[in-house]
């Protein structure tokens, strides 16, 4: 596997609401993949299970957008919305990409989202 957390070393880290705060306990999360230099030859035998995750994740309401960088294809983001970074773990443990050999490097962010309909901390002036 690449870089990130080791699956075996996979922890829960819950998310701090502050004071005032009630949002359910949701935050945004961003994965971040890097991608084998010869990924979009090699995609094909995982796409169709790669996709069928993601909009599994999606319907549950995990997964909020998802794509490929473009020009060049060296990598993705994924945009998160739970309770605490064991979701996009538990995504990345699983990612027939990962587990295929095209993901290189991974690592999440938890994303403090201020602005937006969507925002999880929204902070108007």
């Amino acid at each position: 596997m690449g870089g990130g957390l080791p699956v075996s070393d996979i922890f829960v880290r819950r998310r701090r609401v502050p004071e005032g705060l009630d949002d359910g306990g949701f935050m945004h999360y961003l994965l971040f993949y890097e991608f084998v230099p010869d990924y979009v030859a090699r995609r094909a035998p995982f796409r169709t299970a790669h996709l069928m995750a993601a909009w599994k994740a999606q319907e549950r309401g995990e997964l909020i957008l998802a794509g490929a960088y473009d020009n060049p294809v060296d990598g993705a983001a994924l945009l998160f919305r739970c309770d605490s970074s064991a979701v996009p773990e538990r995504f990345v443990a699983s990612d027939p990409y990962v587990i295929g050999g095209l993901v290189t490097r991974w690592h999440i962010r938890e994303w403090t989202t201020v602005v937006g309909k969507d925002a999880t901390n929204p902070v108007r002036p």
